[in-house]
């Protein structure tokens, strides 16, 4: 359930809701909006009126029930848009953030050229992975934390923020220390130790979908973070796995326009792993952002064929700056930007 508080309310009528809601044993999870501030209630609520118990409370507008299963990430709750404060940077919004980067760093060198050309052609943030889980255990694993450190040098040349994958527990320490962005891979979606913890990290967090989530167990992946109190999660469609063999999955452009009415939090199109055939990103990359996605991320390696990883989907320096152009076009014509 949630108490939507009266425009006017003073903060001892705020604090008394508050102070109710821990009386019955529940959480009071503020949410702050431009019209309205809201107070979302945590727990076992099945047979408590919302109405009968806060309805009456001076300052409450509205006591409801959220019909959702996901609560606090529902726009039932928050009606506005999230726009995630990256170091400055927003993510979400009405301009369109853009990540680009290599699958994997491979080296200093490699990881500058690409920084410094996604730079150029208008990317926000830098994406690379130092922590590679892969589907064998024979290939290139990530160059762990000497790839964070690479990533962070990468960072103070070109001021680029960095979205870079976390696998576990036991490493997310590490790589909070360097990342601006924890991304949580597919296969850990519902990896939930792991959700939990990035629930307490002051770090925004890129929750991917997982290779056959529904769009319901996505959101409710996304809650175990904001429940825990880090409400600062974008959510990233990467495609998911289907029947379809001549692409590496399907990326599901439905969610998009459905996870912008079910949700505040902002949707990321991943074309890259979306469709996985370089020739094809920049085909689904327009059609993410003319969908209404807040931001693109897509592998872009300066040596595709050379590539440790996923080079048969990236992008080369020049194809990549074309793609942004694209972009641009695509963006005006739904009345948004690019930043």
């Amino acid at each position: 359930m949630f108490i939507a508080m009266k425009p006017h309310a003073t903060a001892a009528e705020y604090e008394a809701v508050v102070e109710k809601i821990r009386a019955l044993g529940l959480t009071p999870h503020p949410i702050t909006g431009i019209e309205r501030k809201v107070v979302a209630v945590i727990g076992h609520t099945s047979g408590l009126d919302p109405e009968d118990l806060f309805g009456s409370m001076p300052g409450v507008a509205e006591a409801l029930r959220v019909s959702q299963p996901f609560k606090l990430v529902s726009r039932e709750v928050k009606e506005e848009d999230t726009v995630v404060d990256v170091g400055g940077v927003p993510l979400g919004g009405k301009a369109i953030a853009v990540m680009a980067g290599p699958c994997s760093v491979e080296s200093r060198e490699q990881i500058l050229e690409a920084a410094h050309a996604v730079k150029a052609a208008g990317a926000t943030f830098l994406r690379g992975g130092a922590f590679k889980p892969r589907t064998s255990p024979y290939e290139f694993q990530g160059l762990r934390e000497e790839g964070l450190k690479l990533l962070a040098e990468a960072r103070e040349a070109t001021g680029l923020k960095v979205v870079t994958e976390v696998k576990d527990t036991e490493t997310l320490p590490m790589v909070a220390e360097y990342a601006d962005v924890l991304q949580v891979g597919a296969r850990n979606m519902q990896n939930y130790s792991l959700l939990e913890r990035l629930g307490t990290v002051a770090k925004p967090v890129l929750l991917k979908r997982g290779l056959s989530a529904t769009i319901k167990e996505w959101l409710m992946a996304a809650e175990y973070i904001v429940a825990k109190g880090n409400p600062r999660v974008a959510l990233c469609e990467r495609g998911i796995r289907t029947f379809e063999t001549m692409t590496r999955n399907t990326l599901d452009i439905n969610a998009v326009p459905v996870l912008k009415a079910l949700t505040h939090l902002p949707v990321v199109v991943d074309p890259s792993h979306g469709i996985g055939l370089r020739q094809h990103v920049p085909a689904i990359a327009r059609a993410g952002v003319a969908a209404g996605a807040d931001a693109l991320i897509i592998e872009v390696h300066p040596h595709p064929e050379k590539a440790l990883s996923d080079g048969h989907q990236s992008l080369t320096p020049a194809e990549f700056g074309e793609l942004m152009r694209q972009v641009r076009v695509i963006a005006g014509a739904v009345g948004r930007s690019v930043l």
